[in-house]
């Protein structure tokens, strides 16, 4: 056992300072190269939405999406989608659908890139089409489901999802999401190669009203069975945290950042450290207002910009206080203890998000976005770690 995981840790290593498993090319500090992903009204949906991006092995960025049927609502015929690049995020290959749910919903992707495995695991969460939100935060109705699948073959094909809803969600938990965006796995200490996904879910308070908590999902045999870790599910309506994104710090811990939603709390975004890998939170969500954003999903990443150079954490959301606009990179030099300038990518309409580091040593993100509403496209764009902090360069104009 001893050497195995010393082998494990040796590979995840080895990996992490050669992301996606790619040689590094240079490029200008002041290049932003942006596409149009997905577009709505095109390919059978009227509305993508919830983006989430990994880079798999040999360099291959899955983009995944929900693509929504009829409308741009939550509920519904909604398929989980995808689309591939081979060339880092400059062209994406045809639509591919993941999860065909029928007239069910099928969405929240969070993927997962197994870097000792080289698969690719796929959670999602499941219910009937005509179920909506409110029915099941209320009690009305009991259908949100949690499933799991895999590629071994960078996200050409999958298998067919799995249910794990019985393992990872409580019996006094109402709804529940996966992510979105993408879980990461842990390359320092005892648990090196565990998997991790931030999710969410709803219970009542004290009062019997609706509350909401956030948790982690945990898996140590490479995506073959998950339980639940640290959880945090206050009932005092100060904080409820929701959305969340998660990172591994240097010194091991899982840092996590969440949707505040709807709390009586100043602000919109709360922080929370796990020093156990991942079992328990240290304490419970904390507000961060250095962050600035609207009520919206986000997401962490780290980004090394050489092997002997200390790392930065990045932090995507909209950066209008109040509206869905603007979408903004926030940087740390110092392992989010502090967030320094934030890098507006985009001034108009834009929502929800994913960071990935892209195998020619760039950063990747995956945004909603648009000219009249933040929902018309998901957008990709590429830029180097130096491009954050030129303050001479203008965010991308709207179309």
């Amino acid at each position: 056992m001893m050497a195995r995981n010393f082998l494990l840790a040796c590979v995840l290593a080895a990996i992490a300072h050669k992301p996606c498993f790619a040689r590094e090319l240079n490029y200008h500090d002041n290049e932003l190269n942006q596409v149009q992903v997905f577009q709505h009204g095109v390919e059978g949906y009227h509305t993508f939405r919830i983006p989430a991006v990994v880079c798999a092995p040999h360099g291959v960025l899955l983009a995944f999406a929900e693509g929504r049927r009829n409308n741009g609502g939550d509920t519904g015929a909604i398929d989980l989608v995808l689309k591939r690049s081979f060339d880092q995020g400059r062209t994406w290959g045809p639509l591919q659908v993941v999860g065909d749910g029928g007239a069910n919903t099928f969405g929240n992707p969070t993927p997962i890139v197994d870097l000792v495995t080289g698969k690719v695991l796929l959670l999602t969460t499941h219910n009937a089409g005509n179920v909506t939100e409110e029915q099941v935060m209320a009690g009305v109705v009991h259908d949100r489901r949690v499933f799991v699948q895999q590629s071994d073959d960078n996200g050409a094909t999958w298998s067919v999802a799995s249910e794990i809803t019985a393992g990872v969600k409580r019996s006094s938990w109402r709804y529940y999401a996966t992510g979105p965006g993408h879980g990461i796995q842990l390359e320092r200490g005892r648990h090196a190669g565990r998997l991790v996904a931030p999710c969410n879910h709803s219970t009542t308070n004290s009062a019997n009203s609706s509350a909401y908590g956030a948790h982690l999902l945990l898996s140590d045999d490479h995506g073959r069975t998950w339980r639940i870790g640290a959880d945090d599910s206050p009932n005092d309506g100060r904080i409820n945290p929701n959305e969340s994104s998660a990172l591994e710090l240097s010194d091991g811990r899982i840092y996590a950042v969440t949707r505040n939603q709807e709390g009586s709390a100043a602000g919109h975004r709360a922080v929370a450290w796990s020093s156990d890998d991942g079992e328990t939170f240290d304490a419970p969500f904390a507000m961060e207002h250095r962050l600035i954003s609207p009520m919206v999903e986000g997401a962490l990443l780290r980004c090394a910009d050489q092997a002997d150079v200390p790392s930065r954490v990045l932090f995507s959301t909209p950066s209008d206080p109040t509206k869905r606009m603007r979408m903004t990179v926030y940087s740390s030099s110092d392992e989010a203890r502090t967030w320094g300038a934030a890098k507006v990518i985009y001034d108009g309409p834009s929502a929800y998000s994913d960071l990935v580091k892209l195998a020619d040593g760039r950063i990747g993100l995956l945004y909603e976005s648009g000219i009249n509403g933040p929902y018309e496209q998901i957008t990709f764009v590429a830029f180097t770690a130096g491009f954050l902090d030129r303050r001479d360069l203008a965010p991308l104009p709207r179309p």
